[in-house]
């Protein structure tokens, strides 16, 4: 809190200091090559942090720049297409199953109609006996 008072000034003096948009372009310069701290500048030249900030937002190289600039390695790249690769063959062989199935479901629905017998049926199993012999599959009904 010392510091500050030292540094304080009226808002009346503070109003009156102006500085160059070339003075300001190179404080912003420094800044972003490292070369001073916003917090020096601020001591060094009695400024309110909250100006340097809007210098750099003026000034600054990353000025009205939105975007995020992603970097990929080429590990990433290749990962990410063999997933793309590995996730197709799934879906594919999901689609062939799916055929499989629908096949399957419309014989047995044709063989039901032809033979007149319900093939979809449950059966259960019986438990065996003590002598070893398994039970018969027996329908349910």
């Amino acid at each position: 809190m010392a510091r500050r008072e030292r540094f304080k000034m009226t808002t009346s003096e503070r109003r009156r200091r102006h500085f160059s948009d070339n003075f300001k372009i190179q404080k912003v310069r420094e800044l972003e090559t490292g070369k001073v701290k916003i917090s020096e500048l601020c001591e060094q030249y009695e400024l309110a942090d909250i100006s340097v900030y809007r210098w750099l937002n003026k000034f600054g190289s990353m000025k009205g720049k939105k975007e995020r600039i992603v970097i990929e390695t080429d590990s990433d790249t290749k990962q990410l297409l063999e997933l793309k690769k590995k996730l197709a063959e799934l879906e594919r062989i999901i689609g062939q199953k799916q055929v499989q199935l629908d096949f399957k479901d419309k014989m047995i629905e044709l063989a039901e109609e032809m033979y007149g017998v319900d093939i979809k049926k449950k059966f259960s199993i019986q438990p065996s006996s003590t002598s070893g012999n398994t039970g018969k599959n027996t329908p349910t009904a």
